[in-house]
């Protein structure tokens, strides 16, 4: 890991200081648009709009990033993002629950960009390193589980008006993130090398490879943003636990998602892709047990615990394996076909939490996802038949 290339390196710092965002709108989005919305139904209206501005910009952003390469674009989200801080910070000061709406769902600029930096560390390193480099970009999202919730704490009550200077906290994390991409190396720019012999993508999509790569990635994320995105809610709004007591479980759920990162490659080797995703899937299904089992304290931290340890196997292995699915020169096509599926349908699960959790109860909620967890293990048990017979 540590003979990894410098790009890795750099990319796996400013993932943290990129995805501080995505943890900073998940822990206090739903609180926000709770004080502000005319209903608390939509209070997690701004969370879910943040994954809808990621599901509307991949494939916009992947095209831009084929024609004037990734570091341009990855410098020009920075300064981007500090604009629309600004924006957010107004929004808090008129008390505008739409324009603060507007924003989060422009800040899917910024999450869009932050999610191929995952691609751009697997083009940095040889092949045969590519998992390795997935888990180490990720292993910067453990900074994220700390800065993301402590900046929107320390910055509460800075200004008169309730979390402007945690925004104004988070535009560092931007400045940071800018003076460390700026040494970031462009890679080559493959969608200028010939297009001849790319395969359409109704021929890629059917191989059993890229079933199981996009299923486990989106199934992953779908179920974890969509129970995350209730969390907040259903914990302090709901069953009133405090706000520390909310950040306590949100960090120890960012914390587990990115932490067994460190040790990934290691079991990859041992029990390779397919049957990490097929653990993944079961520890789903134990989180969801034991969520179900009670509202306490306890029970909302360890089951979210185990919502970032199943995200962690699903993602990573779903990430490592799609390269298999694609030649080079069909790379930014798949990949923002990919991450398209994955947050698209991730929004509309973020887009119902709020509405579910208030209507039908924490306990439905949990029941809901395990139709698409049942589905995913034949998924994957199909795969690794079809596997074990070449």
């Amino acid at each position: 890991m540590f003979a990894l290339p410098r790009n890795v390196w750099i990319l796996t710092a400013s993932l943290s200081l990129f995805m501080s965002l995505s943890v900073f709108v998940i822990f206090l989005g739903g609180i926000i648009g709770q004080s502000l919305s005319p209903s608390d139904s939509l209070a997690t209206l701004p969370v879910a709009l943040l994954v809808v501005g990621t599901a509307s910009s991949i494939i916009p952003i992947n095209r831009v990033m084929s024609l004037i390469g990734r570091r341009k674009v990855f410098l020009g989200v920075c300064l981007y993002t500090l604009v629309i801080i600004s924006v957010a910070i107004v929004a808090l000061q008129i008390q505008s629950f739409y324009l603060f709406c507007i924003t989060t769902f422009l800040f899917g600029i910024t999450t869009a960009t932050m999610n191929q930096f995952r691609f751009a560390a697997i083009e940095s390193v040889n092949k045969d390193l590519g998992a390795t480099a997935t888990s180490t970009v990720l292993v910067g999202g453990l900074a994220s589980a700390f800065l993301g919730p402590e900046l929107a704490t320390l910055g509460k009550d800075l200004l008169n008006t309730a979390f402007i200077g945690s925004f104004l906290l988070l535009s560092i994390c931007f400045i940071g993130a800018f003076g460390l991409l700026w040494f970031y190396q462009q890679t080559n720019m493959t969608e200028k090398q010939s297009s001849d012999g790319a395969r359409s993508l109704s021929v890629i999509i059917k191989q059993p490879v890229f079933i199981v790569a996009i299923s486990s990635a989106a199934v992953g994320y779908v179920i974890m943003s969509y129970l995350m995105t209730a969390t907040p809610m259903s914990m302090h709004v709901i069953d009133k636990f405090s706000l520390e007591q909310t950040k306590f479980v949100i960090q120890s759920h960012v914390i587990a998602m990115f932490l067994p990162s460190l040790f990934t490659p290691i079991i990859i080797r041992w029990l390779g892709l397919g049957k990490m995703m097929l653990i993944g899937v079961l520890i789903y299904f134990i989180c969801i047990a034991l969520a179900y089992s009670g509202h306490a304290l306890h029970n909302y931290w360890m089951a979210l615990v185990l919502l970032g340890l199943g995200w962690n196997f699903l993602f990573i292995g779903g990430t490592s394996l799609l390269p298999q699915a694609y030649n080079d020169n069909e790379k930014f096509k798949v990949q923002s076909l990919n991450d398209f599926l994955i947050f698209g349908i991730q929004a509309l699960a973020s887009l119902s939490a709020g509405w579910f959790v208030f209507n039908i109860g924490w306990d439905l909620v949990l029941l809901s996802v395990l139709p698409l967890l049942i589905l995913q293990f034949i998924t994957l048990t199909w795969w690794l038949a079809i596997r074990s017979k070449h």
